[in-house]
Formats: C-alpha cells, structure tokens, sequence
C-alpha cells in the first residue's frame, strides 16, 4: 500500500510539469491575478470616488430625482436625486468595511477554537465541536436577525450578529488542518524533545495555519457582504443614513416599481463583481499555498 501511494505521488508530481500541469498552474495564477486586481480597482474606487460628489441623503433634489443612465450620471440617480454612481460606491465602502470586520473576527475565533480542538484531541476536541454543531444547528439569518433585533440600528450589533455565526467553518477547517500537521514528523520529533503541547501550539501548528486561516477569511468576505445586504434590505441592518448596498436596494424597491431600473442593476452588479473579485482572489490563494492540489488536478 506505501509503495502505491509512494507512486501516486510520484505521478502526480511528475503530471505537475507536464503541459497540461503548468496550464492548471498558469490559470490559477491567471485568476488570482485578475481577482486581485478586481478588488484592488473597486476598493480604490469605493474610496476616492464618494468624496467627489454631495451624498447628503437628508437633502432631496427633485429636479433630478431618478434620471436614467446618462453622460452626467453614468448610473442614473435615486429617488432623492442623488448621483447613484457615487452612492453605489460609498455603500459598497460601508458594506466592504463591515465585511471586513465580521470576517477577521470570525477567523480569529474560528482558529483559536479549531486550533485549540484539534491540538488537545480528547473531551476538549468533543465539547469544542459540539458548541460548533449547536451553533450551526441554528440558521445563520435567523439567529443574526435575533441578535439584530436586540440592538437595532446599531453598527457593532451588525458586525457581531454576523461574526459570531460564522466563525464554525473556520473552526473546522483549521481543526481538520491541525489534525493533518499533527501527524507530520516535525511533531513528533518536538514531542520526542519534550516540548509541552501549549508549546507546540504556539510554536509549530498556529505558524502552519495561518494561510488556511487567510485563504478562510477573504472567502469569509463575500459571505459578510451579502448577509450585511441581506438585513439591511429587511430593515434590521445598518442605519438608514450608512449608504451600505442594502439601504441602498431597499430604498430601491418602490422605484423599481416606476421603470427605474438602474437603481437596482448597478449597487447589485456591484455587488456580484466584489463577489467574483473575492472567489478568483481565494482561488489563486489558495492553489498557490497548496500547489499539491495542482499536482492532483492534473492526473
């Protein structure tokens, strides 16, 4: 069985330099390259273009209220007469920050819990994953509209309603990593040395997750955005005057109803690109921390 599996791997690496093997890789690398600059063109511009324009949503200009897509105003203007192209993008700015936030809190709970599980094995590895399933026994939005609720219109209830329930698959993608290093040689020999488990933690198996955990959180990312969309749309996220995505559609809605399309299209469009940008970006992360996937996708 060892020499068959010495063999595959054999094989595997030897597919890797084939044609077929470094096309594999140059995609990857092609769509990490492109995710990358995806995100990068939409952060810049979800930061410089808001403050070229007035986004005062107090003030409503009815001689432009709702104009179509124009010279003047690339994507039309909403119910208040604001430019929607400015608007779009500072809302993509406020959904983009508290993403960010949700995401890095939840990578930080879920690789202390998934980290601490799959060093300690045991009943500490037992009652750690059952909290994960009791967690995730809950739906993520229901259980994040009950924590809205209780705070309503409140910014950190947002970035806490979404964090603390979705930190469980970082959890367990960090246990399973920890489990894997567990096994490796390295390990042993620090055991064999006398090293404590705090120790090993420390110094060997949190070094060795931190790319799972990064590849984790810019996936984590996307997620965020549609589920701060997703309450701010039923009326439950960020206060009205925060221009997220989600204000953004729900104010939508009644236009909509009168032909204006493009108040929904484009603040949607944008939100579908960042979601791409974030996919291709994690993707070619992800091939280039663990190339071996490479090797296995070309056999």
């Amino acid at each position: 069985m060892a020499d068959l599996v010495g063999a595959w791997h054999s094989a595997a690496r030897s597919r890797a330099g084939t044609p077929r093997g470094r096309h594999i890789g140059g995609r990857a690398r092609l769509r990490g390259l492109l995710g990358v600059g995806g995100l990068l063109v939409l952060i810049a511009a979800a930061v410089l273009l808001p403050s070229l324009g007035e986004l005062d949503q107090s003030k409503v200009n009815y001689g432009t209220r709702l104009l179509a897509p124009s010279t003047a105003h690339p994507f039309g203007t909403d119910a208040n007469g604001a430019d929607l192209l400015l608007r779009s993008f500072a809302g993509l700015r406020v959904s983009l920050l508290v993403a960010a936030l949700c995401a890095a809190i939840s990578t930080v709970l879920g690789s202390l819990f998934g980290a601490i599980s799959g060093a300690l094995g045991g009943w500490p590895d037992r009652l750690l994953m059952r909290l994960v399933d009791t967690v995730n026994a809950v739906p993520h939005l229901l259980l994040g509209i009950v924590i809205v609720a209780l705070f309503r219109g409140n910014l950190w209830a947002v970035v806490a309603s979404i964090a603390l329930t979705h930190w469980t698959t970082v959890a367990r993608i960090v246990r399973a990593e920890v489990l894997s290093l567990r096994e490796r040689p390295f390990i042993d020999a620090a055991i064999s040395g006398g090293s404590s488990r705090a120790r090993i933690l420390r110094r060997h198996l949190l070094p060795a997750i931190v790319g799972q955990a990064a590849i984790s959180a810019v996936l984590l990312l996307p997620h965020a955005v549609w589920h701060e969309t997703a309450l701010s749309f039923l009326g439950l996220g960020l206060p009205p005057h925060l221009a997220s995505i989600g204000n953004i559609l729900t104010e939508a809605r009644r236009a909509v109803l009168l032909g204006s399309w493009w108040v929904v299209v484009f603040p949607s469009v944008l939100l579908v690109l960042t979601t791409l940008a974030t996919s291709g970006l994690a993707a070619g992360w992800r091939d280039r921390l663990v190339p071996r996937r490479r090797s296995e996708l070309a056999l």
